[in-house]
């Protein structure tokens, strides 16, 4: 086969790919926070029967390789419920998952640790658990968790690279295209590397800051 070399459509191909694999990453951050926040909140409230069946799904989720996950959804879920799915839908599924699975630990262990004495004191007050929950776990609880969060982005930004493997035209398919088409392995891996490691110095930077505009504002607050 012929080198045909790189050509103008490349950085088109590229941004589309970048595109997607950013889409997918947003998607699933943003859903799995949501889901991940609420099985926290059910183990934190002991919910019964949904609270140990939430966490053993959540055992799972963390402790199995994402890529397993990827191909027990896109092949599994159609044959189970006789439903169609594409690339797209179940890397987003099974992003969200897993990343709810990561999400509900770290929220349990930042409320976990902040001091009793506080929710004692402010439900002698008269405080109810929502306000309390509102007005001073959350906020304290988010300052805890900023720096596991912030890991736990740039390693699912990280994991994205996967998703390719169930069809979905992301940053490292598009890598794989253009190596299959320019022979040029080098040059194109390099390049799929140093993007993910630009986004991920990024993204680690503007969660850097987040972390120390939340923890002056604490301080201002005097929680």
């Amino acid at each position: 086969m012929r080198n045909q070399g790189f050509n103008w459509h490349d950085p088109i191909l590229w941004a589309q790919g970048l595109g997607v694999s950013l889409g997918v990453f947003a998607a699933s951050m943003i859903l799995g926070t949501v889901i991940g926040i609420a099985i926290a909140l059910v183990r934190v409230y002991r919910v019964p029967v949904a609270a140990p069946l939430l966490l053993t799904m959540s055992e799972f989720l963390k402790n199995s390789p994402v890529l397993v996950q990827l191909f027990l959804v896109f092949f599994g879920v159609p044959v189970l419920l006789q439903v169609n799915i594409t690339p797209a839908e179940a890397a987003i599924f099974t992003l969200t998952g897993n990343t709810a699975a990561f999400i509900a630990v770290i929220a349990i262990s930042a409320m976990d640790a902040i001091d009793r004495g506080q929710l004692d004191a402010a439900r002698s007050f008269g405080h109810s658990e929502r306000s309390i929950l509102r007005k001073i776990i959350a906020p304290q609880a988010l300052v805890v968790a900023m720096p596991a969060l912030i890991g736990l982005a740039v390693n699912q930004l990280q994991v994205t690279s996967l998703i390719s493997a169930i069809g979905v035209i992301d940053l490292t398919k598009v890598g794989q295209i253009l190596n299959q088409r320019t022979w040029q392995p080098f040059i194109v891996w390099t390049i799929i590397g140093v993007t993910y490691f630009i986004l991920s110095r990024l993204l680690a930077a503007a969660g850097g800051r987040l972390e120390t505009r939340l923890r002056r504002h604490m301080d201002w607050a005097g929680l």
